[in-house]
């Protein structure tokens, strides 16, 4: 299934890729904002000396710009820093929100930090790249992307990872509209229908064989699961379990009435006060929803704002307000 936008590991990738073709690319890394921006701080694009490009900066309104200056960092093969937008000396050239941005063009960065930065994320490991002057290489990520003396560091983390359990169509919904948004999925169910609809839709899909099964699969702390079970059986063994591993968000269906329940069960289970209280229910953002779609958007709301928020990196100290001087 395609993914609705790019991501940091498909811009990696088509440098990778370009690299593999003989064709240079350059990269643009968003390393400064100035009261609004469209993106976030470390956002990128990457520009291939045949004018592709991939990724997006503002939504659309610069990225021709954007693209033409890249080129001419790949011409000159050196690194600059372009305002673009309030502050900039292209004054036929605006942001939408009003604000300014700086960009950092990295011509030709280093093909093994790329590979590197690539093999850490397909591992679920977090990846970092400094990008300086002199070139790009890997280094170890830290949050949020951030100066370093002379150097920017991007940061790449693994992409959002869902694991749902469950049935019928709160189920599928939830599973397809993940998979279109991009995040790394699977799904679990009882109901070989359930199994059979996700696959023929490109998801991974698993049949619980058993109520006592646990299915072997690894969590990191970049992974959210929720149950989606319309009784308790299902869950009295495989939400304890989900509790016990390293993911950032586990959540189940049901009311306030349904949770209190689950909770009884859990604390007669053994499971631990602080677990227990880390179970999300009702899940997702919107109140009291009722129909499957809208539980689907609610609920990757809800994940999706909690991936942000806390399951990123640390940051070790703030990002400086200005950065180095680069010829160009």
């Amino acid at each position: 299934m395609t993914s609705l936008a790019t991501s940091p590991l498909d811009i990696l990738r088509f440098l990778e890729a370009r690299d593999a073709a003989g064709e240079d690319c350059a990269l643009v890394t968003l390393t400064r904002i100035e009261d609004a921006s469209p993106r976030a701080l470390g956002a990128q694009m990457a520009v291939a000396e045949s004018g592709d490009y991939i990724g997006s900066l503002s939504g659309g309104c610069i990225e021709a710009a954007v693209a033409a200056e890249a080129l001419d960092a790949l011409a000159t093969g050196a690194a600059r820093l372009v305002r673009f937008g309030k502050g900039s000396p292209y004054v036929d050239i605006r942001l939408p929100c009003g604000g300014g941005i700086d960009l950092l063009f990295t011509p030709r960065p280093d093909p093994a930090a790329i590979r590197t930065a690539v093999a850490r994320l397909a591992v679920r490991r977090p990846a970092g790249l400094s990008l300086a002057a002199n070139g790009v290489r890997f280094c170890e990520p830290i949050a949020p992307p951030q100066w370093r003396g002379d150097s920017f560091v991007a940061t790449y983390v693994p992409q959002l990872r869902i694991l749902a359990f469950g049935q019928g169509e709160e189920l599928t919904a939830l599973a397809e509209l993940a998979a279109a948004a991009g995040a790394a999925l699977a799904a679990f169910s009882p109901y070989r229908r359930d199994v059979e609809a996700l696959r023929a839709s490109g998801i991974d899909a698993a049949l619980l064989a058993h109520r006592g099964a646990r299915p072997d699969i690894g969590f990191d702390p970049w992974t959210a699961s929720v149950f989606l079970f319309h009784d308790r059986d299902w869950e009295e063994v495989l939400i304890p379990w989900a509790l016990e591993q390293p993911g950032f968000y586990v959540g189940a269906l049901g009311s306030r009435r349904t949770h209190a329940e689950r909770r009884a069960i859990l604390e007669a289970a053994g499971v631990a006060a602080e677990a227990i209280g880390s179970l999300r229910s009702p899940v997702g953002l919107i109140p009291s929803t009722r129909d499957p779609s809208t539980l689907a958007i609610s609920i990757l709301a809800e994940m999706a704002e909690q991936y942000a928020s806390e399951a990123l990196l640390a940051s070790p100290t703030p990002a400086p307000e200005r950065a180095p001087d680069f010829a160009g």
